[in-house]
């Protein structure tokens, strides 16, 4: 994996991150199992994990945002 794809992936953790505090979730695995999501893999995910898109939907989907939305800012 290139730098460049690396550092998208963090910036699309660190944004998935904002998603859940801002959404009054202070941890990760509350925010994870409130809404049946695995704690470890929504770890995972936070941390730069690569993630599938049928997940990043999923969380997309909890927090009521579109995929246009969440990636309009990330470059």
């Amino acid at each position: 994996m290139t730098k460049v794809e690396t550092n998208k992936i963090l910036n699309i953790a660190a944004k998935l991150k904002k998603l859940r505090i801002d959404a009054g979730f202070t941890s990760y695995e509350s925010f994870a199992n409130r809404n049946d999501l695995d704690r470890k893999q929504y770890w995972r995910i936070e941390n730069g994990s690569n993630i599938t898109i049928s997940t990043l939907i999923k969380i997309l989907e909890i927090h009521k945002i579109s995929l246009r939305e969440f990636f309009g800012d990330i470059e």
